[in-house]
């Protein structure tokens, strides 16, 4: 028996890239890019790359314990408008019946400039359902050109017996179909309908994909399931894929952040893919990413997804030029173009030639500059080139240049600009910070981040054209991430298995908790989860009346112990203070429990530069030194699990607020072990009594947990 390895293939507009991982120790143990195989089918290219990768390794196929594969197709699809028509069966009745009418017919959706997502609608009132109308609904809907049929009723989260009826039907027609209460089970039947029809629209297309990957592994004698990568970073089994393909849209964004915090170990930070067309931008807080609802066509969707801002501003962006002025940088780029970048050339290539300027594409302006040069061929000016003649790509990065035609290519710039090339270089790369801080100063804002102890973390091809450039510009500390290249790669061959549930329940009971703890463990264990690796957090959004538990797993039964880089308590000291805005000795260690360290800062500071004054805060720190939370004002308590009712009712009766009206408990989070619990969702003591002892019941009754409580 070989070592065992986990295989991750991501497959993207132009390349293909895979990465074979020591399942032990995380390192990987080979890479490879190949150009992706449209035309013979996205498969092919999978097999050839990973029996090449485990041939030349010696990796046999029983060595491989977890593969899994991350993939643009969904969203490609929906850019590019390459959807199936969806039929859609609305069904109501009695007073609800106008309304779920109106609200199940969403007609055509936008998914880009003058692409279509068209649908097909047919209502049917549910005290007259028989089977002879759905019959004929479907048919009408057939006649109409629907390839997909969607079942979409009102209420049916509570009573989908109706959908259940029509997806039925379609089933014994051996038709593609879904039902609304399969992709959501939240409340509002317009945005349940509408998540409901772009899921459907990708089926098809899906299924043939779903299918051939999961034969080309079949027949590659690999014996671990196949594992697709979802929008929110976890991976699920490709069965589910073929019923919800939705949740892979947006997935290869996903990916580059899940292998960053594997590797990088980043508490608060921002992440840049950068690619040679555009940049994703997302944000991790106390080291986890964020998450929000997607859109599709300008309208929301009950679809979780990575919060990931797109900007046209990458290694390959081209340079725009007007009246002999430097204008904008993007959107187009090289690879749009159809030219090599000026940065890679060889030595003689570039030192004689000409600015010429072109339109991209055919609407574009004629302002995007080209050097002509003598060997006949036209290069582009790029971002990269900028980047790598101001001196910011490190040696032996992926983005680094040759030198001297880069030199000799931005002084053919400089001189027809009037400038020096530095001058020319400066201006491209201000104009690209530009557009980069009013993003980022966006998501700080957003997610509350603090400036003095965030990190840009740069991966993708084009990392370090961006990434260290940005920190200088806004003063924030910069790295690139390990293997940046290939991190979307890495993300999907380390990703857990992930489930989330979302039901509209208002002040939910310790039965509803109990339920969809329940539900949601069964979902991901269908999925691909082992059973006893499950974590489940559950969270209660008073506000939308959401309870929501989601639910992250391991695919086999061992997970990794990570205790062999546990940092020492004089380095989880120093990451304190610094995430705490404190010195070193004004930062003490209060308590620590399983991976969990507590630090507590007290910063003596003047108001109005007269009266002395405290600030104290808390940090809690794992042991790899990844801050996980952060407040000012809060407490700590280490408490037996014996102890609950007398130390931990106390320390929450203590920092409870009374008034005439009624009890505010505080916000609480719990840590044990390898787990991290938040409970700031809980509006009640007993609430939080139930489900603290739900979750810690397998503990003894030695057992220490860590209670921290915050106003």
């Amino acid at each position: 028996m070989g070592k065992k390895v986990r295989i991750g293939i991501d497959v993207g507009g132009t390349f293909t890239d895979a990465v074979i991982i020591d399942n032990a120790t995380y390192d990987v143990i080979a890479k490879r890019k190949i150009p992706t195989t449209h035309k013979e089918g996205v498969a092919i290219g999978i097999v050839k790359i990973i029996s090449e990768l485990m041939n030349e390794n010696n990796i046999s196929p029983e060595d491989v314990v977890f593969i899994a594969h991350g993939t643009t197709q969904a969203t490609n699809a929906l850019l590019e408008g390459d959807v199936a028509s969806v039929g859609v069966i609305g069904m109501g009745t009695g007073l609800d019946a106008r309304s779920a009418k109106g609200e199940t017919n969403v007609e055509r959706i936008e998914l880009a400039p003058s692409k279509y997502l068209h649908t097909e609608h047919v209502f049917l009132d549910t005290k007259e359902l028989s089977d002879q109308k759905i019959e004929t609904a479907i048919d009408t809907l057939l006649e109409r050109k629907s390839d997909v049929i969607v079942a979409s009723g009102a209420y049916s989260v509570d009573d989908p017996s109706a959908e259940l009826m029509v997806m039925k039907k379609a089933e014994d027609r051996k038709l593609y179909y879904t039902g609304g209460h399969e992709i959501s089970q939240l409340y509002g039947l317009k945005m349940r309908t509408r998540t409901a029809v772009v899921n459907a629209s990708l089926i098809p297309k899906m299924m043939e994909t779903a299918n051939m990957t999961e034969q080309a592994v079949l027949d590659m004698k690999i014996q671990s399931n196949l594992m697709i990568m979802r929008c929110d970073g976890g991976v699920m089994s490709i069965n589910e894929v073929r019923k919800r393909p939705i949740l892979t849209m947006l997935s290869g964004l996903a990916a580059g952040v899940a292998g960053v915090l594997m590797y990088e170990k980043i508490s608060d930070g921002i992440f840049f893919e950068v690619g040679g067309t555009s940049v994703d931008i997302s944000v991790i807080k106390n080291g986890k990413v964020m998450i929000k609802y997607a859109q599709v066509g300008g309208h929301k969707t009950y679809l979780q997804s990575l919060d990931v801002r797109t900007l046209g501003v990458a290694g390959g962006s081209m340079i725009r030029i007007k009246d002999k002025r430097i204008v904008d940088i993007g959107p187009r780029s090289a690879h749009i173009a159809g030219v090599e970048y000026e940065c890679f050339q060889k030595d003689e290539s570039l030192n004689s030639g000409e600015v010429k300027f072109v339109s991209p594409r055919k609407d574009d302006p004629c302002e995007y500059v080209l050097i002509s040069a003598k060997d006949g061929n036209s290069y582009s000016y790029t971002l990269a080139g900028a980047a790598n003649l101001l001196g910011y790509i490190p040696e032996g990065d992926y983005a680094k240049g040759n030198e001297n035609s880069t030199k000799a290519a931005w002084k053919v710039l400089g001189d027809y600009l009037g400038i020096s090339a530095e001058d020319a270089a400066k201006q491209v790369m201000e104009l690209a910070m530009k557009k980069l801080v009013v993003v980022v100063n966006d998501l700080i804002q957003e997610y509350e981040l603090d400036r003095k102890f965030i990190t840009l973390v740069g991966g993708g091809g084009s990392g370090t054209v961006l990434v260290n450039a940005l920190a200088e510009h806004m003063g924030f500390k910069w790295k690139l991430a390990k293997n940046a290249p290939y991190i979307s790669t890495i993300g999907v061959a380390l990703a857990m298995v992930r489930e989330q549930m979302e039901r509209t329940i208002v002040n939910p009971t310790e039965d509803d908790i109990k339920k969809i703890r329940m539900e949601v463990i069964e979902k991901i264990v269908q999925s691909g989860a082992q059973e006893d690796t499950v974590d489940v957090s559950i969270e209660i959004d008073n506000q939308k009346n959401i309870l929501r538990a989601i639910a992250t797993g391991a695919t086999e039964l061992r997970q990794k112990d990570l205790s062999s880089q546990a940092l020492s308590k004089a380095e989880l000291q120093k990451i304190s203070a610094e995430a705490l805005g404190a010195e070193e000795k004004e930062t003490q260690f209060l308590m620590e429990t399983g991976r969990w360290n507590v630090y507590k800062a007290t910063v003596k500071k003047k108001i109005f530069g007269i009266i002395p004054a405290k600030k104290e805060s808390i940090c809690v720190i794992d042991r790899e030194g990844v801050v996980r939370l952060k407040k000012e004002k809060a407490f700590g308590l280490l408490y037996k699990k014996g102890n609950r009712s007398s130390s931990f009712n106390s320390f929450l009766d203590e920092h409870t607020i009374y008034s005439d009206a009624n009890a505010t408990i505080p916000k609480v989070y719990i840590f044990y072990r390898e787990k991290m619990l938040d409970l700031t969702g809980m509006q009640t003591a007993e609430q939080l009594y139930s489900i603290l002892d739900l979750e810690t019941e397998a503990l003894s009754e030695q057992e220490e947990i860590i209670a921290v409580a915050y106003k």
